[in-house]
């Protein structure tokens, strides 16, 4: 494996315990997803992987290296877009592409032909020229492009997606996926679960510092035992129902998950329009199990807020 870390902790010196025995691995030509809610140690472990911080126990491996003995080799051998977009103050678009391309040593022919092909991707001929604040999404997909300019062997990308509109959003995910077909081993870090679902190979679900569920969206999504999920809205205000005909659901902020065996389709939506008839709940939606039913399963409850809370993006 390209990637490999081994029961690592990161334990402050005030007590608070950021990373909590963690093990997981990352291969060429895949897109890994580190998937958790905001504070469930992602970022720390990120920087671990870089060298910019080292575990209280267990190792970070890259190619047999260890990165915590040698964490010049975590920077050399990744590159990485962080989760606030890198500053690109006074440069155009292309000239901050090319800039990152150069710094990690590649030609500069290579490195101009490589920014054009991406900021073409993402349509953003129209900024190049600009050297005035760039708006957040667009910003964003420039960092992108700093990372994926002349990519080290592992790409590290820290919620790539923020505030980028959802057209672009589709653009970006060919491009993390093109990314791992030319052979390196991306690690996705996002807490947007339905993305994720779409893109990565294999995950691991972080809270708390702990990996509670790891390996692939069919195999995570196999441990539900249902074919549907059943999703309610509650209205504001109203309380949610005593029981339920189909099973335990879960309730997350406003919306209740339920599982629906196929052979319970029509006793849950009969149940949902009731409730909806009654101005308990405002909408509903019956479907396919989905990974974020075993995420709001496996989380606890307040975290899971940040998915309900999620704007739903094509």
């Amino acid at each position: 494996m390209l990637l490999e870390i081994d029961h690592v902790t990161k334990r402050y010196r005030n007590g608070t315990v950021a990373n909590d025995d963690i093990t997981l691995h990352v291969d060429r030509g895949e897109v890994f997803g580190l998937l958790g809610p905001n504070g469930a140690g992602k970022t720390t472990l990120v920087s671990q992987i870089l060298g910019l911080a080292a575990p209280t126990s267990g190792t970070i491996t890259i190619d047999g290296v260890d990165v915590v003995r040698a964490p010049n080799v975590g920077r050399q051998e990744c590159s990485y877009q962080p989760q606030s977009s890198a500053p690109v103050e006074g440069l155009r678009p292309r000239e901050a592409v090319s800039l990152a391309g150069r710094l990690r040593g590649g030609a500069r022919a290579t490195v101009e032909r490589r920014a054009h092909e991406l900021l073409a991707a993402f349509e953003l001929d129209e900024w190049n020229e600009m050297v005035t604040p760039l708006s957040g999404g667009v910003s964003r997909l420039v960092s992108f492009c700093m990372a994926a300019v002349v990519p080290g062997r592992i790409v590290i990308l820290d919620e790539p997606t923020n505030d980028v509109d959802p057209l672009r959003r589709k653009m970006l995910w060919q491009q993390v996926r093109a990314l791992a077909d030319n052979g390196a081993a991306v690690l996705l870090v996002t807490h947007n679960v339905l993305e994720a679902e779409r893109c990565v190979d294999r995950l691991a679900i972080v809270d708390h510092g702990r990996v509670v569920a790891q390996g692939t969206p069919a195999s995570l999504k196999g441990e539900i035992g249902a074919a549907l999920r059943l999703e309610l809205v509650l209205e504001p205000g109203a309380d949610p129902p005593a029981s339920s005909p189909i099973g335990s659901p879960v309730i997350v902020g406003r919306r209740i998950f339920t599982e629906v065996a196929l052979d319970q389709a029509s006793d849950a939506v009969a149940w949902a329009k009731d409730l909806t008839d009654r101005g308990v709940v405002a909408e509903f939606f019956l479907g396919a199990a989905s990974l974020e039913d075993v995420y709001v399963r496996r989380v606890r409850h307040e975290d899971a807020l940040e998915v309900a809370d999620a704007p739903v993006v094509g």
